[in-house]
């Protein structure tokens, strides 16, 4: 801590300029893409779309994943929305009595992915000039996530672990819609925070450090839009890491999923 805020003090124009570019990349990619899955997402599950789940799935869950049905909807949200979309829904699960402690701890192993839209839009047209590489890469990364979901499952979950949603009256919409909004747009501010430091630190550390041929990788591995960006190298190569960063997510999303 020391040591980061030293780094802040004597290159504290590098730190206002890539906390501003932090901030930037807040407005135009992360806020307009995860806002309306945030909103989404906490709609659906105060009007009761995890019971309805719950009811269908559970068998299926239960038999692959350990866990109850509801743990469906996070699943779903996690490989559609993006980081750290999945963590959220796993969260809200825990705190409704859907899943239990040992149940969303799994569940988090899984369900909390990179959605199809940064695999397509950044690391399949930016970083590797090939849609579907992007697509290719979502596929891996989506049936990993399920084989992770089935190695993880717990095959003696007692039965009352294996707790189902009672079907309660769901909220007026107007009030679930404002309860909503509200409640996304406080964990985006919280998500944004933390893009915006974690950029700031990775810019003082590659001052810092002499310039690597891996320099891409290891900034992705702080914060994982920075650092997938500036992958160099050999198409192969490309992959390869875009592959790894995405599957680890940066510590940046690893922050933002325990503070959900």
């Amino acid at each position: 801590t020391l040591s980061a805020l030293g780094a802040l003090l004597l290159c504290s124009q590098a730190a206002l300029e890539s906390a501003r570019a932090g901030l930037n990349l807040c407005a135009q990619m992360i806020v307009p893409s995860l806002l309306p899955f945030f909103i989404l997402s906490s709609l659906l599950q105060q009007l009761g779309l995890p019971g309805i789940l719950g009811r269908w799935l559970s068998p299926v869950t239960q038999k692959l994943f350990g866990i109850g049905g509801a743990g469906a909807s996070a699943l779903l949200l996690g490989v559609t929305g993006g980081y750290p979309l999945g963590a959220d829904a796993v969260a809200r699960l825990r705190r409704s009595g859907a899943l239990t402690r040992e149940q969303a701890e799994r569940a988090l192993a899984f369900c909390n992915n990179s959605g199809p839209g940064f695999f397509l839009g950044v690391a399949g047209g930016m970083v590797l000039d090939s849609i579907p590489a992007g697509l290719a890469l979502y596929g891996i990364h989506v049936l990993s996530a399920l084989c992770a979901g089935v190695l993880l499952a717990s095959r003696d979950v007692p039965r009352a672990a294996l707790k189902k949603l009672r079907p309660q009256e769901p909220p007026a919409l107007s009030r679930a819609f404002s309860e909503a909004v509200s409640g996304s747009c406080a964990a985006l501010l919280q998500i944004s925070g933390l893009v915006i430091f974690f950029t700031a630190m990775t810019a003082l550390l590659q001052r810092a450090l002499p310039a690597l041929p891996a320099q891409g990788l290891l900034t992705g591995l702080l914060e994982l839009t920075s650092g997938i960006t500036q992958l160099t190298g050999d198409w192969n190569t490309r992959f390869l890491c875009c592959a790894f960063l995405l599957s680890w997510g940066s510590v940046c999303v690893h922050f933002q999923a325990s503070g959900l």
